[in-house]
């Protein structure tokens, strides 16, 4: 009985401290291609990353340092760009497909990016199928180790 208890505390715990942690921003869809625009498969950086487990690795990323976007009440957000910083792209039939932001770059018609960074899983979806674009920090223990993010 009071194993029970506990683990409703601490499921309630969990669910409350994953609602307040991941704060989530949107970006209208003018926004996304002006920040983008010049940003392609052939000018990325290379960036060196340590993970959760201290190991560092590189790969290329896209060379935005701040993203310009939205909280829910509409008010203007300059979002610091980290490899924590995921981007949600939700298509006209509500499917959502999840990126790092880092991981992203776009051609007249697509966007491209990556869903994992061990893993080579790189994915494209058509611009024109995207109804909504959000992005948060996932709160992942990656952090640049380079000076210049």
């Amino acid at each position: 009985m009071r194993n029970k208890r506990l683990l409703k505390i601490g499921l309630s715990i969990i669910i409350i401290f994953g609602f307040v942690s991941c704060k989530t921003y949107y970006i209208p869809m003018d926004s996304f291609k002006e920040q983008f625009s010049g940003i392609d498969s052939t000018n990325l950086r290379i960036v060196k990353v340590r993970g959760p487990m201290g190991d560092v690795t590189e790969y290329n990323a896209n060379s935005i340092d701040y993203i310009k976007c939205f909280d829910k009440k509409n008010n203007p957000v300059k979002l610091k760009n980290s490899p924590s910083i995921e981007i949600r792209f939700t298509d006209h039939n509500n499917k959502k497909t999840f990126f790092y932001f880092d991981r992203i770059f776009l051609n007249d018609t697509m966007v491209f990016g990556d869903k994992s960074r061990f893993v080579n899983l790189r994915k494209g979806i058509m611009i024109n199928d995207i109804k909504k674009i959000e992005v948060q920090d996932g709160q992942k223990n990656f952090k640049y180790v380079d000076k210049n993010k």
